[in-house]
């Protein structure tokens, strides 16, 4: 185990890439690249980091915003109950902490929308507390390299990797070894086609050079199903107004604006404006457990059966926080 800590931190000290996130013990920025880094890749979460610190450099700001301001900020990056999540443990901080990041695990892993993981990140990169973090990267190179076919989706095999990861973090600076391993997992050991050949592990590892177990670990007990879902938008404009609805109840895009919407079971145009309305976009658009199909059409008219609508000034439609099959139509409708 010994010789396992010390290869990956000494190839993370000649192989780290230069993060901002990393050149700072501020909780806040630490927590908040965490949060933007889950089911998102660094490239693409590198700006949202940097306009959230940028318009938010102290914690108790993102608090005291208004969650609409948050939501447009985020616009874009997807799961957005990471962005509400965001902004209610803000208000958790500056309500229960005086805005002042709490600083040991048990307290941080109470607040809102913070698990294990991001509970040991902050710890560990903030505080320089020895918690192992546990992400899809730790899981990949541990059941790889000892060999271990143990499910990662079940109570026992969290368990297991979770105990094995927590008799390998170094209480001497355990902050370094945490992103060396996720490091080491993003660059190195990746989900496909790792360079076994340039490996610093590949005389110890148990897949070394076998593409069968490589395929096969890390092991995941069931994949959750899809479901197919059928939205029918229509866009509706009237002199300088156009139609709007906001998301309501526990779904997708939750609390963020689109035109207004018929949810069908098919793709059929809803009988609702079928003689009265015009298909002008359509497109898949693919989340982690559902597939939308989304089609846009354009009436004129301002009153369409079974639907209550609203009307914005078409001028600020911008100021309104959308989601990513919005902006995709928006920008094909321009």
């Amino acid at each position: 185990m010994a010789d396992f800590v010390l290869l990956i931190s000494d190839w993370y000290r000649l192989n780290a890439r230069e993060l901002p996130w990393r050149n700072t013990k501020n909780p806040y920025f630490i927590w908040l690249s965490e949060v933007i880094l889950q089911q998102t890749r660094v490239d693409q979460g590198m700006n949202y980091y940097l306009k959230f610190i940028e318009n938010y450099p102290i914690l108790n700001q993102l608090a005291n915003a208004d969650e609409a301001s948050v939501l447009k900020l985020w616009q874009g990056l997807g799961y957005y109950s990471r962005a509400r999540n965001l902004h209610q443990t803000a208000r958790q901080v500056r309500d229960e902490f005086g805005g002042e990041f709490p600083q040991t695990y048990a307290e941080i892993i109470r607040l809102k929308g913070i698990g294990p993981y991001t509970a040991a990140a902050i710890s560990s990169f903030a505080f320089d507390l020895p918690h192992a973090v546990v992400d899809g990267n730790v899981y990949r190179i541990l059941s790889r390299y000892y060999g271990i076919d143990e499910p990662i989706d079940t109570g026992k095999g969290k368990k297991i990797f979770q105990e094995l990861a927590d008799s390998l973090i170094p209480t001497s600076d355990p902050a370094l070894f945490n992103q060396a391993i996720m490091e080491f997992g993003a660059i190195q050991c990746t989900p496909n086609n790792p360079d076994c050949e340039s490996c610093v592990l590949n005389q110890s590892c148990g897949s070394a050079f076998n593409p069968e177990l490589i395929k096969k670990l890390p092991v995941k007990k069931g994949k959750t199903k899809v479901r197919k879902r059928y939205f029918h938008y229509l866009h509706i404009e009237k002199e300088l107004e156009i139609a709007l609805d906001q998301r309501t109840g526990k779904d997708v895009w939750e609390k963020l604006y689109e035109f207004p919407l018929i949810e069908s079971d098919n793709d059929s145009v809803p009988s609702e404006f079928k003689d009265s309305a015009t298909l002008c976009y359509q497109t898949k658009h693919i989340l982690s457990h559902q597939h939308i199909y989304a089609y846009f059409y354009k009436t004129e008219k301002s009153e369409i059966e079974g639907l209550d609508l609203t009307f914005v000034d078409k001028n600020q439609l911008a100021d309104y926080p959308i989601h990513r099959l919005m902006e995709k139509y928006l920008e094909s409708d321009s």
